[in-house]
């Protein structure tokens, strides 16, 4: 079943078929807004419950779907959550308008684009080409943040897996972009990273130049304190040759070259999916 979610989820979000309304980030503001105003969101239980009831309520319905009508229900039910936690057509339509800028010459534009890709990420960049620079580092975090880890855990933990990691991730943009100092929720998100990130990034090493990959990947995946940001984009930039010419603008050449890295990657996942599926191992 994790595999065919997997393909269907990558399929509609391609075609933009779900509407805005429907994916996940969309989905738990208007749970958040009804249940959780800032202040409930300032102590440690209403945070753990916040967080918690999402995964919960797909636990339940997992549960009761369960053997019903030979799994076809459950098979849809992880179709549905696979569809709602991959599509983000925000971020899709901030990528084209920064591309489309870049194309254009409105630098001013892409320095204000490249800040909204990642609410966590304040940028210093000195020129255009450190700008695509440190666009196509965002590229990487945001291919394993939105889509990666979202894949790990719902291979290896179900719909509940990927919906509570969307939730914590959901919650700790929410943090960052209100400055509320919610507890426990930036360290169950490093939690639920420190695993993920350092399987997904091996995943760079190999889709790129395995040698530079690989010094940069045991320099930081090893390291048991090391962030997960840190590790996706170092080891993504290591992996990766970074043009120094070519025809596209100095603002996007290294970001389309990590972006068909990360494109690569992606592809590499779906395979040991494949393989794995083939074998047993996953359901």
């Amino acid at each position: 079943m994790a595999l065919f979610s997997l393909l269907m989820a990558i399929l509609v979000e391609r075609l933009k078929l779900l509407p805005s309304g429907w994916q996940f980030d969309s989905v738990i503001a208007r749970y958040q807004k009804l249940f959780w105003d800032n202040q409930s969101l300032k102590s440690e239980f209403g945070v753990a419950m916040a967080i918690v009831l999402p995964a919960l309520l797909v636990l339940l319905i997992s549960f009761l779907l369960d053997g019903i009508f030979y799994d076809l229900l459950s098979l849809l039910f992880w179709v549905l959550i696979s569809i709602i936690c991959f599509c983000h057509q925000s971020l899709r339509r901030v990528f084209k308008q920064y591309i489309q800028a870049a194309c254009r010459g409105d630098i001013q534009a892409c320095y204000r684009l490249a800040g909204e890709l990642d609410c966590t990420e304040h940028l210093h960049v000195v020129d255009e080409q450190d700008l695509g620079r440190k666009v196509g580092q965002i590229t990487a975090w945001i291919n394993y943040r939105y889509y990666g880890a979202v894949a790990l855990y719902l291979i290896f933990l179900e719909p509940v897996g990927a919906v509570l990691y969307c939730t914590v991730r959901f919650f700790s943009d929410y943090n960052n972009k209100n400055t509320l100092e919610m507890p426990l929720v930036d360290r169950l998100l490093m939690l639920l990273d420190w695993l993920p990130s350092r399987i997904f990034s091996f995943g760079y090493v190999l889709s790129g130049q395995f040698s530079t990959g690989l010094s940069a990947w045991r320099q930081y995946g090893l390291s048991g304190k090391t962030d997960a940001k840190t590790i996706v984009t170092y080891t993504a930039v290591a992996a990766e040759s970074l043009p120094e010419a070519g025809d596209a603008p100095l603002s996007i050449r290294s970001t389309l070259a990590l972006l068909a890295l990360s494109k690569r990657n992606f592809v590499l996942l779906l395979t040991m999916v494949s393989v794995l599926t083939i074998f047993g191992v996953v359901s």
